[in-house]
């Protein structure tokens, strides 16, 4: 049973629990039930003191059990059980940019169980075409609108803050029974991300939510050193052997030392195998990495994708300059550039980085400007929401995206 459930973890069917098609829903099946025979093989065969091996014949009727049975579970779940308890129905009103961010991303995740009712603003016209919608009519309409519609939460965003914001509709339909809710915080709460684009400074001055707990921070400086250590150990074997292909497959050293921005703004040196040829920057000077780069080595491209080159990171966290999971350290130049381009980049540097995290598990690498401010909205909402659970979401996820070679550069 828990190598079934791995498998279904490492196919992301808890986290993406919608039906697309049952093509691809038996394919996923399929891929999880084959992965759970080879763990349960590898179990089987490994262990010198397993008594008695689970005859061939059980573990494939067994596997054929589990997959009809997951298969009629998921098509009843996505048929009907969403149907019967209904998704959660959003009233879109103002106009602000964020509102169709938000609808865009609701419809590139119909498991979330969410979907957009309408729109209601001046920019458009009635009946208007927007993402996830249409425009059921002006401002002045919302309390008609709402009445007909009966949305479980209505979204307000000015699309300007000049903009008058409907306060007394507003009131009367929040003391009559309706969950109003903030552009922002729904943003926040349906994306994953703190939306930079409506973030003032007042929010950062004024709130006691964001910004690293002192309890917080002492329990992940006692968790680094124990997972620093969990990890280095066995890896000991792995270091070894990669730094002796490192140095045979191109000439330079065996380690990159390269200068990153830590806590505070401090800088620090990080460690990592050498993935690239010795004289990579000597022409351009600092680069961002891209798809494909042709720097990276034949042994390089292999460290990368399976994340081996990370490894002697451990060692940074072990001195106390990095955190298991963190926002990424980017280097001075890029810092100095960044920092004067997007609002708020150095708020980032309040906490350490690390090696994994919330940007790195839900956002592509980043090589542009518009990525960057990305992955800043997910390092702000890690920060916001520091805590150990948090910490060992990003910690299984990025496991599996090591096994899956997901994401590497």
């Amino acid at each position: 049973m828990a190598s079934i459930l791995i498998g279904l973890y490492l196919q992301d069917m808890y986290s993406d629990i919608y039906v697309k098609t049952q093509i691809v829903l038996l394919q996923q099946l399929c891929l999880a039930i084959g992965i759970a025979f080879v763990l349960q093989g590898m179990f089987s065969y490994l262990n010198p003191n397993a008594q008695r091996r689970m005859p061939l014949h059980i573990m494939a009727w067994g596997g054929g059990i589990s997959m009809a049975a997951i298969f009629l579970w998921r098509i009843v779940y996505g048929a009907w059980v969403l149907k019967v308890v209904g998704r959660d129905r959003l009233l879109l009103v103002g106009g602000s940019t964020v509102l169709l961010d938000i609808a865009r991303h609701i419809e590139l995740h119909p498991e979330m169980g969410l979907m957009v009712t309408g729109y209601v603003d001046d920019l458009h016209t009635a009946d208007a075409k927007l993402p996830g919608g249409k425009v059921l009519g002006p401002m002045a309409s919302l309390r008609e609108i709402v009445t007909a519609t009966q949305p479980t939460r209505v979204v307000v965003g000015m699309f300007e803050r000049r903009n008058r914001l409907p306060v007394h509709e507003l009131l009367e339909l929040r003391f009559g029974g309706h969950m109003i809710e903030e552009a922002a915080a729904a943003y926040e709460r349906v994306c994953g991300r703190v939306c930079v684009k409506e973030l003032r400074p007042s929010q950062l001055i004024y709130t006691g939510e964001l910004g690293p707990r002192r309890q917080t921070l002492i329990y992940q400086n006692l968790s680094n050193l124990l997972v620093a250590t969990a990890i280095a150990l066995p890896a000991l074997p792995i270091v070894i052997l990669t730094a002796i292909a490192v140095r045979l497959s191109s000439p330079g050293p065996v380690f990159y030392r390269q200068t990153r921005v830590g806590m505070e703004g401090a800088p620090f040196t990080l460690y990592k195998f050498r993935s690239m040829r010795q004289d990579a920057e000597a022409a351009t000077g600092a680069v961002w990495a891209t798809k494909d780069d042709p720097r990276v080595t034949k042994i390089g491209r292999v460290l990368r994708k399976t994340r081996i080159d990370e490894l002697p990171q451990l060692f940074n966290v072990l001195r106390g300059e990095m955190s298991i999971v963190g926002p990424r350290p980017e280097r001075p130049e890029f810092v100095k550039e960044l920092s004067e381009q997007i609002p708020y980049y150095r708020q980032r540097h309040c906490v350490r980085p690390g090696i994994t995290g919330w940007a790195q598990i839900n956002y592509k690498y980043g090589d542009t400007t518009e990525d960057t401010i990305s992955k800043l909205e997910y390092d702000l909402f890690y920060i916001k929401n520091m805590s150990l659970s948090l910490d060992t979401y990003i910690i299984f996820h990025t496991l599996k995206a090591m096994m899956l070679s997901r994401g590497a550069q």
